[in-house]
């Protein structure tokens, strides 16, 4: 039972117990660092450390912390409470309390066993200590009052919000579209301190239109819709992005102010729906710091990443609800995406081609069109109006994936308003002439000396047009492949082919790659490693690999180094233990007991139910229980 005493020693059989998954969140959320956690005992003590608990708390809501105060008094005069005494206590509903018990036991604060629950010592005496530190005491907690309501928003204010707010959510909307196409075609790194390593930013900020502060922005909005995912320091997108990417505008906002809506703490959602048509501002602030009376700079910034992210999606606008954010608060993501389909510029599906082979979409081109005019040619400018250009490059590389010249007049006579311009024409006719006539590969690992493998070579570029080979050949922008010839239809070079083929793409040569049988195939770009080295493994990943590596060679009940461990932890931290010990004859007993030292393999303790001092072999110990 999960007794007030709150030891190292229970914590650490529920962290043991728990799987890797909700262990590596409650690392990741508590900010538990690797230094000095060598097993479950640290990462216990770790937990129940002062200042980390004090950080924890300070994320929690003022009806979550009641719920710890409450349960820690009940816990230390009549015992840990059920669901239904807390809620009686509280004055609240059992589903309100299980609700936040949850949340409680999941952050690592709160113990739980057959339905009964107690916070850790270290939670009890933290809170215990708020008085003196200007923060609210148990009776504050439960009885405090909230600040005034908010100011109501007239209906001229709220047709100025609207007038600006499809703009903005067009834009943020056509920034993450952006965002995610790019971390497509390139993941990028993140930074051990935050943020992007500034090539990334850079390249994602030329992307998607934006100046390159704001691409940690956009990756949270992305993150949080479930577009993108952070993983061992780099930023790649998920694989709902692609169904994303697919719907329309309209259902891609919804997903992107959903995840929004999301992101509310519950109670500051009520109180926001009560007001949805209010002006939120200062007086929003002082609700929230009420809500979270310890949130400090955290709730802060919190706040102003709502309030920021909120504006970007046109929910509000200067700090007043529009007419989809109003909806999306009282009604729902459907009701709030039909409202900004109000706002929201129409659709086109047709577009204008120029002679100076860019395309020219006089509109927000609907989601089908988009997709396949990207599929071969490159986007330019993003925005009510998009410009997109056609080139050698990106006409081979559509025919790689699988396009053909045929298959892109057939689209362009359905959808072009200007028809097919001759310099298209015959860029399209050159293109396909010349598709496939120069080729990377790898050299076979297995073929004779003579195939230069010897020499270390390793990647071949071969055609049959030996004037194009020679033109390579001499190329300078390509003198770092070391290419050198190998009969008139082949060049050798000692790197990989990857890199023979984007060097080569790079200098707008019409090259393609293919496999050792000449199928032409499709290369994408490796996860680049920065400057920096090494992508980091996720800290929590490996701290939880580690306590468990040492669980895993002493098995729960059995092992004599667990047991020791916790009899260890039992005498630093003066808690009593329930201890089975196998007598000579075979039979187990109990005994409660108050350890005192464990020394040379033997534990001497203070039986609580005799009142006498025990020494028992640890080899006799075949389990130890916190009591």
């Amino acid at each position: 039972m999960p007794a007030s005493s709150g030891s190292a020693l229970a914590l650490a059989a529920r962290l043991r117990a728990l799987d890797d998954y909700a262990l590596s969140r409650l690392v990741t959320d508590r900010g538990i660092r690797q230094q000095g956690i060598r097993d479950f005992f640290d990462l216990a003590e770790a937990l129940l450390d002062r200042g980390n608990v004090q950080s924890a708390l300070q994320r929690l809501d003022r009806p979550t912390l009641a719920l710890l105060a409450v349960a820690g008094d009940l816990a230390s005069t009549a015992g840990a409470p059920t669901t239904a005494q807390l809620a009686a206590a509280l004055d609240s509903t059992p589903e309100e309390v299980a609700a936040r018990s949850a949340a409680a036991v999941t952050a690592g604060l709160l113990g739980e066993e057959s339905g009964r629950f107690a916070p850790w010592d270290a939670v009890v005496d933290q809170l215990a200590a708020w008085p003196a530190f200007g923060l609210p005491s148990r009776t504050e907690l439960l009885r405090g009052t909230p600040p005034a309501a908010l100011e109501p928003v007239s209906e001229s204010d709220a047709r100025f919000v609207d007038r600006g707010a499809g703009d903005r959510a067009f834009g943020t909307l056509t920034a993450v579209t952006e965002l995610v196409l790019a971390l497509g075609d390139e993941s990028a790194r993140q930074l051990a301190r935050g943020g992007v390593a500034l090539p990334d930013a850079r390249r994602l900020a030329a992307a998607t239109g934006v100046d390159s502060d704001q691409i940690d922005l956009l990756l949270d909005i992305a993150r949080r819709a479930g577009l993108a995912v952070l993983e061992s320091g780099t930023w790649t997108p998920s694989e709902s992005s692609v169904a994303w990417l697919d719907g329309s505008r309209l259902d891609r906002w919804a997903s992107l102010a959903g995840a929004w809506l999301q992101l509310l703490p519950k109670d500051l959602l009520e109180v926001l729906r009560q007001r949805a048509h209010a002006v939120w501002g200062e007086r929003l602030g002082e609700y929230v710091g009420w809500l979270y009376p310890a949130g400090g700079d955290w709730i802060r910034e919190r706040l102003i990443a709502v309030a920021r992210e909120a504006e970007l999606l046109g929910l509000t606008g200067g700090s007043t609800p529009s007419t989809p954010g109003a909806e999306l608060l009282l009604h729902g993501v459907s009701a709030a995406s039909a409202a900004m389909g109000e706002l929201f510029p129409p659709e086109v599906s047709q577009v204008y081609v120029q002679h100076d082979l860019s395309v020219i979409a006089p509109g927000p081109l609907v989601a089908a069109v988009d997709a396949r005019l990207r599929g071969f040619a490159d986007v330019e400018a993003r925005g009510l109006a998009s410009t997109y250009r056609v080139t050698a490059a990106s006409l081979t590389r559509a025919m790689i994936a699988g396009e053909t010249a045929d298959g892109i007049r057939e689209f362009l006579r359905g959808s072009s308003l200007t028809g097919i311009p001759q310099p298209l024409e015959y860029l399209l006719g050159d293109t396909d002439a010349r598709f496939g006539t120069l080729r990377v590969g790898m050299l076979d690992p297995g073929a004779p000396a003579a195939e230069a493998r010897e020499f270390g070579m390793a990647a071949y570029v071969r055609s049959d047009d030996s004037g194009v080979l020679r033109q390579v050949a001499v190329d300078q922008n390509l003198s770092s492949l070391s290419l050198r010839p190998d009969g008139e239809h082949r060049l050798l070079s000692r790197f990989d082919s990857a890199l023979v083929y984007w060097t080569l793409a790079g200098a707008r040569y019409p090259v393609v790659a293919e496999d050792a049988t000449g199928r032409i195939i499709e290369l994408r770009r490796e996860r680049r490693v920065g400057a920096g080295g090494a992508l980091a493994d996720d800290p929590a990943a490996i701290l939880v690999a580690r306590v468990r590596a040492v669980a895993t060679t002493t098995p729960e009940e059995t092992g004599q180094a667990w047991m020791a461990r916790q009899l260890e932890s039992a005498v630093k931290n003066k808690a009593a233990v329930f201890v089975d010990v196998r007598l000579p004859d075979g039979t187990d007993v109990e005994y409660y007991l108050e350890p005192a030292a464990l020394m040379n393999g033997r534990l001497r303790a203070r039986d609580r139910r005799a009142d006498i001092e025990r020494t028992l072999p640890l080899s006799s110990i075949t389990a130890v229980r916190g009591a």
